[in-house]
């Protein structure tokens, strides 16, 4: 019996089944909390779902969208995300801001002190870009669209392009209100989240 169990330690060492817990902090809005859709068929879950569904089982994905909320909250809740000890943020903050006009400027200040901290605390950062209807004015809609891709930059971030690519415009993927993604929408938002968060994990 003990050669039986000699052979079990050599093939399965100490710690080698268990991987190491991932957790992956999403924090956004409403498109991340997924206003007006069941939690469960918001993006967050849907990509932990398939990542499960393929092996990756200590893989999580945490849900920190709230909707409303704009890139002055960000900070603050990241350092309350911090206390779980995540590994991961995905950063989907700033499309209200647009919404509402702010400066943005005062924008890319509070994105930046988010994905800062986020790096000071040992974080891998994975920035989702953001665009703006084109009744915004082109020069402000050029203007909020080119923040993401320079913040990806100024910090050395990962970037997704567009958190709502193939989704934003399409009435078939959007509630009524034409800005927030249904069911299917979220599905198509979870495959490209999965696309750039899985080179990561």
């Amino acid at each position: 019996m003990r050669w039986l169990l000699w052979l079990v330690l050599l093939a399965f060492p100490a710690g080698a089944a268990a991987a190491e817990p991932i957790q992956v902090v999403c924090l956004g809005d409403s498109l991340t909390e997924g206003y007006g859709v069941a939690a469960e068929e918001a993006y967050p879950a849907r990509v932990e779902r398939r990542l499960h569904a393929e092996g990756r089982t200590q893989v999580r994905l945490v849900n920190a969208g709230i909707s409303g909320s704009t890139s002055a909250s960000g900070l603050a809740r990241l350092r309350w995300q911090l206390r779980a000890d995540p590994q991961i943020l995905l950063l989907a903050l700033g499309a209200n801001d647009g919404l509402r006009g702010f400066d943005l400027q005062v924008t890319r200040r509070n994105l930046s002190q988010v994905i800062r901290h986020a790096q000071d605390s040992g974080l891998l950062v994975l920035l989702a870009g953001m665009k703006l209807p084109p009744n915004y004015g082109p020069d402000y809609a050029r203007e909020f669209e080119r923040m993401f891709p320079s913040l990806a930059e100024e910090h050395s971030v990962a970037l997704i392009p567009f958190l709502l690519e193939g989704v934003a415009g399409d009435p078939a993927l959007n509630l009524p209100d034409g800005i927030h993604p249904n069911a299917e929408g979220h599905a198509r938002v979870a495959e490209t989240v999965y696309r750039y968060l899985l080179p990561h994990l």
